[in-house]
């Protein structure tokens, strides 16, 4: 971490300090929404190709910080990169979404190959490397990865889904299996976020966007225990480098997820009650959340309205304003600018 990303909003809220007005950043901040982001993609060609693309790449990052100035910029790339370096087949389609051929058993398992995860995630790392000369030195710039859950169940689905139960049927029916893949998971998400530390980033986001479909007898086996090794191992490679948790539609287990693992910030969904939420997270814990895209699609009085009572709940607390889920493609841009000025205000 540099000393001036240290000193900025978004890395003090991190590092224990209760920063008022609250750092904002929003999940999916670079994307669709933007007129710029737009003409970026159609250059160049496909989604996974601008992943792989550090010019671009590191540019996607960049434009919302440049238009609307966030407190931290997120490194533009996907969850499912991962399993794409592992060797696993990935391709985005039109109106579809991810598409990946489906894991069903053990002779899936030995074609992943983390010995090769390094090579092929390079052009991250050097988007990364881009990104952090072209910010602001008090932005703070976050690395991610999916949670190992939520990257074995597309996987396992063979795309996206509505309720993963190909993936929550094998966790349960086979469980052997189920865990040996999170095994592989577990170990190759902890060192491609120590490879992006390593390569610049100020601090990390793990996202389980699906982890709240899991039991919680599950949830505690396949949410919370992954997210411990990865923790870990980050604790051990790069001390002090903050790790924010994302266990999204956790509902009650939040607060389990929450005294189970050393987190400096917990991102929360829509539907949390950030009262009952931030109570849950301990005074150890940042929280970070978790406007409705909607009300921010909405604009106006909406915006207004559900802005100002997550500030009064957040108020006196560590907190990063966020949304409860990443930007609607159909957000009009001068409705971030609304929301950022609106926060900035306090």
């Amino acid at each position: 971490m540099t000393g001036a990303a240290a000193n900025g909003p978004m890395m003090r809220t991190l590092g224990g300090e209760a920063v008022w007005p609250p750092p904002v950043w929003l999940m999916r901040q670079a994307g669709r929404y933007l007129p710029e982001y737009r003409a970026l993609r159609a250059q160049a060609g496909s989604f996974l190709a601008l992943c792989l693309d550090p010019a671009r790449a590191a540019e996607a990052t960049v434009q919302p910080v440049r238009r609307f100035g966030m407190d931290a910029a997120i490194l533009f790339s996907d969850i499912l990169i991962l399993p794409w370096a592992l060797g696993w087949g990935l391709e985005f389609r039109e109106g579809e979404g991810p598409v990946l051929p489906r894991f069903a058993g053990e002779a899936d398992l030995a074609r992943l190959e983390p010995g090769r995860v390094a090579a092929a995630v390079a052009p991250v790392l050097e988007t990364i490397a881009r990104v952090r000369a072209a910010l602001a030195p008090d932005v703070a710039l976050l690395g991610f990865a999916g949670a190992p859950f939520t990257v074995a169940a597309y996987m396992i689905e063979g795309g996206g889904a509505r309720d993963f139960a190909r993936a929550r049927a094998m966790a349960q029916a086979e469980p052997g299996l189920f865990g040996r893949l999170m095994a592989l998971l577990e170990e190759a998400t902890g060192r491609y976020l120590s490879a992006q530390i390593a390569a610049g980033v100020d601090a990390v986001m793990v996202f389980d966007s699906w982890a709240g479909l899991l039991s919680p007898r599950l949830f505690a086996r396949h949410a919370v225990t992954p997210m411990a090794g990865v923790a870990a191992l980050l604790a051990q490679r790069h001390p002090g480098v903050p790790v924010i948790g994302f266990p999204r539609l956790a509902g009650s287990m939040l607060g389990g997820y929450a005294r189970a693992l050393p987190l400096a910030a917990i991102g929360l969904d829509t539907g949390a009650d950030l009262e009952v939420a931030l109570g849950l997270l301990g005074a150890g814990t940042a929280g970070q959340g978790n406007l409705d895209p909607a009300a921010l699609l909405a604009g106006g009085r909406a915006l207004a309205e559900e802005t100002a009572a997550i500030l009064a709940a957040a108020r006196g607390r560590r907190f990063v304003f966020n949304l409860g889920h990443g930007v609607l493609p159909e957000t009009p841009p001068a409705h971030v600018g609304e929301l950022i000025a609106r926060v900035r205000a306090g």
